[in-house]
């Protein structure tokens, strides 16, 4: 299945690249990019070809915060109508319920969730582009793209409690610290931002409700919904963020979508896919990010992948990839 994200994801890519040495024309082309295709915000490129070329980027410059460095300069205009939407919010709360409700429309690859517990926020996100792709680089940039948008209603000097990242710190972590504070955290078991309810529920002195409602008539205008094609990747992102908790049913699925699990599974049978099959699907993309691609405990990436025991990981591994997970990672060392 392939992902596609809006070409203003990659804006200021160009800037950044050429700030670090390197030549973004030949980048761009060598991941099988267009740098024509960056005058058009709203033209569709595969998300896949997107984290690729952030990633060779990175490796080329040295500099392994390529991704946040591309953050710190984004605006919400970047998102299009959307993001004249989110500016005119009353709440936090409300921009980021914009966020979620757009968000397939921005990058098809990105799932974001919020969680909320004892008056503490988690709003989470993670990104699916195929097996093997590294997203490290993008998913610094969509947190450092999200902490802007909070930002924006909390004011330019505001510190979440935390910032998480699953993957390993940078050797130089002065762009993290610089962006995020001191609150920045690594090798987590989710990527996302945790802030207090008090925090979501701040008034937007700012917004404008007028300007609300033009850019919402501009979007239902504008954005183009095909139900079944929309609920297969809302489960898709769902099923994404749930695995960790080891929760996962089809009921929970649709009770996170506000749906019944019988319209989900006959929306998915529209596609041609059925629910497990689609938790397979993802459990075999993540699986191979996590075990060839990071040294996590494999303890760590079973609970990561829903499985109750090592075990039951272990088989499953073994019955996808033909050998087991510590013989995938000791090849992939070599």
């Amino acid at each position: 299945m392939q992902h596609l994200v809006r070409a203003a994801s990659l804006t200021n890519y160009s800037e950044v690249a050429r700030g670090l040495g390197l030549d973004p024309n030949r980048l761009l082309m060598d991941a099988g990019l267009s740098p024509g295709m960056l005058n058009d915000p709203d033209l569709k490129l595969p998300a896949e070809r997107v984290a690729q070329l952030l990633e060779r980027s990175a490796a080329a410059s040295g500099f392994e915060s390529f991704g946040l460095r591309m953050a710190e300069s984004r605006q919400l205009s970047n998102l299009g109508p959307v993001g004249l939407l989110i500016r005119d919010q009353p709440t936090l709360r409300d921009s980021i319920a914009v966020l979620i409700r757009y968000h397939a429309a921005l990058n098809g690859s990105i799932a974001i969730m919020l969680e909320e517990s004892a008056g503490v926020v988690v709003v989470r996100e993670e990104i699916v582009v195929g097996a093997g792709v590294p997203v490290r680089q993008a998913i610094e940039l969509a947190i450092g793209v999200l902490l802007r948008l909070m930002r924006r209603v909390l004011g330019d000097d505001w510190r979440p409690r935390r910032v998480c990242f699953m993957h390993p710190p940078p050797k130089d972590t002065s762009t993290h610290l610089r962006v995020f504070g001191p609150c920045v955290e690594f090798n987590h078991d989710f990527n996302g931002i945790v802030c207090s309810k008090s925090d979501l529920d701040a008034k937007n002195a700012s917004a404008d409700p007028l300007m609300a409602r033009y850019a919402q008539r501009l979007l239902d205008e504008t954005v183009e919904v095909d139900p079944s094609h929309t609920v297969l990747q809302d489960v898709r992102r769902t099923v994404l963020l749930l695995l960790p908790s080891g929760r996962c049913s089809i009921e929970l699925v649709a009770e996170h979508l506000g749906l019944v699990p019988r319209t989900v599974q006959r929306r998915l049978a529209e596609q041609g896919v059925t629910f497990s099959e689609l938790v397979n699907q993802l459990r075999v993309e993540l699986a191979t990010r996590y075990v060839t691609q990071s040294d996590r405990p494999l303890i760590d990436v079973a609970a990561l992948l829903g499985f109750a025991a090592p075990s039951g990981f272990s088989r499953w591994y073994q019955g996808q990839f033909g050998c087991s997970p510590t013989q995938s990672r000791a090849g992939a060392a070599r």
